[in-house]
């Protein structure tokens, strides 16, 4: 089903700013990505939410399941909805993208992977490549995952080792790559190579796709986590792993805007995904403050609790406006969209790390106990100020971009 974001976009007016030519932020959301948002939230609800303490207890999900969930999901146009309508994808745009985000949020990250945001990359596959590759993908039949991060490397992209010569009519690739998030159970893994070393950072990388079952390709341990149980992240390496022609994504030597082009929107959905979760422990600590008597009186009645809440709603807003205004710089093209994106999964990430930590101060002991969601979700969104560009990345970024403008 090819979603398509209406989201409106206007130029000001005459009476306004026009002769800068500058877009209005006008946030209307369509009926349509409403529609596509209640669809996510029912999914959510009826077929994820009744699965979330096994899987978390299990620290598995079965594989059978996933495909079932996956299956549904693409019946319901959410698998590729990140994907332009042209290619077949659903085309909700950067709005569309935070309304889906908000509500895979109020889920375990295990079961939100059913509601299927493929790699943005995928979006560079060949005529060919979209046979075997983006086709099946949005179909639900097959995924894929991104390995980038390596033992020495991580934000810092100079120090990737893992490298892919010329050979015969193909690639050789040797390296190992670190923290891969399903890595083990996707259908194909997009490598980031280096393809030529003396080449500046943004032509230096080549971008592959691997089957899972490649030879040369050898899955490592699984690691255990803080959080994200079920949602398993491997090491793996690759020793003489040859590959054909046809197995590269995008351009020799445009790895760099193949893969990491696509991060700020990723980012801007981790912000969304945090957002869902903290308006979820909101009203789960506002519920319970509700019903739970204290000293003869409502939990909810203590000022103590009130200012609690209070905090965690302001920073709900707060973080909310940050994420619309990034989304809204994506609709508009606006150059500024990377440093949004920036802010947006900064000030949701810690945000929601906030929330969570007074949602189980509120619920007390019962927070604390595994009976409840809260103590999951207090260890699962820990993993956001890290993943897809720590906090302090974040700052550097927003850091730089403050001092480029002060100076004029």
């Amino acid at each position: 089903m090819g979603w398509r974001s209406t989201w409106k976009r206007r130029r000001m007016s005459a009476e306004g700013t026009a002769a800068e030519g500058t877009p209005q932020w006008n946030l209307t959301i369509s009926s349509e990505l409403e529609m596509v948002q209640d669809t996510v939230r029912k999914f959510v609800l009826q077929e994820l939410r009744p699965l979330e303490r096994d899987v978390d207890i299990a620290d598995d999900i079965d594989p059978a399941t996933v495909r079932a969930l996956r299956t549904k999901a693409a019946r319901l146009g959410l698998v590729g909805f990140n994907i332009p309508a042209a290619l077949g994808g659903g085309g909700v745009g950067a709005l569309g993208e935070v309304l889906i985000g908000t509500e895979v949020g109020r889920t375990s990250i295990p079961l939100g992977e059913t509601v299927g945001r493929l790699p943005q990359a995928i979006v560079f596959a060949s005529a060919e490549q979209r046979q075997w590759l983006l086709n099946p993908a949005l179909k639900g039949e097959v995924t894929a995952c991104v390995a980038l991060t390596e033992p020495d490397a991580g934000s810092d992209l100079a120090g990737i080792q893992t490298c892919a010569r010329p050979h015969a009519d193909g690639w050789i690739l040797d390296g190992s790559k670190v923290f891969i998030s399903n890595a083990e159970t996707s259908d194909y893994i997009f490598v980031l190579a280096v393809t030529d070393a003396s080449a500046d950072l943004r032509h230096r990388f080549t971008t592959f796709i691997l089957d899972r079952d490649s030879p040369g390709l050898t899955i490592g341990r699984r690691f255990r986590k803080l959080g994200w149980n079920g949602y398993h992240i491997s090491a793996f390496s690759l020793q003489d792993c040859a590959l054909g022609s046809d197995r590269v994504l995008g351009r020799v030597g445009a790895g760099f805007d193949t893969l990491i082009a696509a991060v700020n929107s990723m980012r801007l959905y981790i912000a969304a995904r945090c957002l869902g979760a903290a308006e979820e422990l909101l009203r789960l600590a506002a519920e319970f403050a509700q019903t739970r008597h204290t000293f003869g009186k409502r939990l909810g009645s203590h000022q103590a609790i009130q200012f609690m809440l209070a905090d965690m709603d302001v920073g709900i807003e707060a973080a909310r406006g940050l994420i619309y205004a990034a989304a809204w710089k994506s609709e508009t093209s606006s150059p500024d969209f990377r440093i949004a994106a920036s802010r947006a999964k900064l000030f949701a990430t810690e945000m929601a790390g906030r929330v969570a930590d007074s949602a189980l101060q509120i619920f007390g002991g019962a927070g604390f106990m595994a009976d409840l969601p809260i103590e999951r979700m207090y260890r699962d969104l820990r993993g956001y100020r890290i993943g897809e560009g720590t906090s302090e990345m974040q700052r550097i970024q927003i850091a730089r971009h403050v001092l480029a403008r002060s100076d004029g």
